[in-house]
């Protein structure tokens, strides 16, 4: 483990203001990701645009909180430090509003360097990908922070790790991410470090919630080579419980507080992860539906005849 990323680490939020987030209130975050900026400058944009229509350059990505129930070891935040229980909860609509603002303060910096309509695009997010740091589900007014985005005709992508189920049926975002990072529970606890070893069956219940939720909903699996990369059929029969419209299937990447934790070795090529993804595939009986070879990413897309026969 190289000791120097741990080195002199501050605490927690001293730490995300040097890593470029911008803290809002006394709980929330928000971050530009590489993509925002390639997108405003117009070089590229993140792999949702291709799969999902995102503009990458008015998307906010947010947490509204920066706790987490699971410390895991692919994480490239700082799993390491604690984050303290929040006193009080700020109001949604306090988060939505200082978000928006706190997203405007990012991106002022880049009128310089980017067309003046794309910046003044940027300034009117239309998106809100809430998946920055921390486990959204544990804001108890999740529900009513996606409804006040959704007053402002900004839609919602909310990324969970699963293990608040209760949550899962309570949340109508936009498009509905469940994390996935193993096909059994022992590969589950070795990967995701959860505070406590029932968390796995809260997963298997959220993916059975998911099945029910009318919204898009999506299974996301980081592959970590010689950790998780392995029993595709056993994956394709947890995600059969949740029926997704999408899986995505992605390879780890060795940043930020991760490389403390794993090798390079342990990011598998595109080729890896795009044969691993048509196992997934072919036992679910779904398709490969696209790819982005730069993200190490593979979409996978129920029968078009399927999604048809729901809508």
């Amino acid at each position: 483990m190289p000791d120097q990323i741990y080195n002199n680490i501050p605490d927690s939020r001293t730490l995300l203001k040097n890593q470029g987030y911008s803290l809002v209130g006394n709980h929330s975050a928000v971050k530009t990701c590489l993509w925002l900026k390639r997108s405003i400058k117009e070089e590229g944009a993140c792999y949702k645009s291709r799969f999902y229509g995102i503009k990458s350059h008015c998307c906010i990505q947010m947490t509204p909180t920066l706790l987490c129930n699971q410390k895991c070891i692919h994480c490239w935040r700082p799993t390491e430090i604690e984050v303290p229980v929040p006193e009080e909860w700020d109001s949604p609509v306090e988060i939505k509003g200082s978000s928006i603002y706190a997203q405007r303060k990012l991106i002022s910096g880049f009128g310089g360097s980017a067309s003046r309509e794309r910046w003044m695009e940027a300034n009117k997010p239309e998106h809100a990908a809430i998946s920055l740091s921390g486990e959204p589900t544990l804001y108890p007014y999740l529900p009513e922070l996606i409804d006040e985005f959704t007053k402002e005709c900004i839609t919602t992508f909310v990324v969970t790790n699963g293990t608040r189920p209760e949550m899962i049926t309570r949340i109508r975002p936009t498009q509905l991410y469940l994390s996935l990072d193993a096909p059994d529970k022992n590969t589950y606890l070795e990967v995701c470090n959860p505070e406590s070893p029932e968390l796995w069956e809260n997963i298997k219940k959220s993916l059975s919630n998911l099945y029910s939720k009318n919204v898009r909903t999506v299974v996301r699996i980081t592959l970590i080579k010689g950790v998780n990369m392995f029993n595709p059929e056993g994956f394709a029969k947890l995600i059969n419980t949740a029926k997704p419209d999408f899986v995505e299937i992605k390879a780890y990447m060795h940043l930020g507080f991760s490389r403390g934790r794993l090798s390079r070795e342990s990011m598998p090529s595109h080729d890896e992860v795009y044969a691993f993804a048509s196992k997934i595939a072919d036992y679910l009986g779904y398709e490969v539906a696209d790819n982005v070879e730069i993200s190490r990413v593979v979409l996978l897309s129920r029968p078009l005849e399927s999604l048809l026969g729901q809508s």
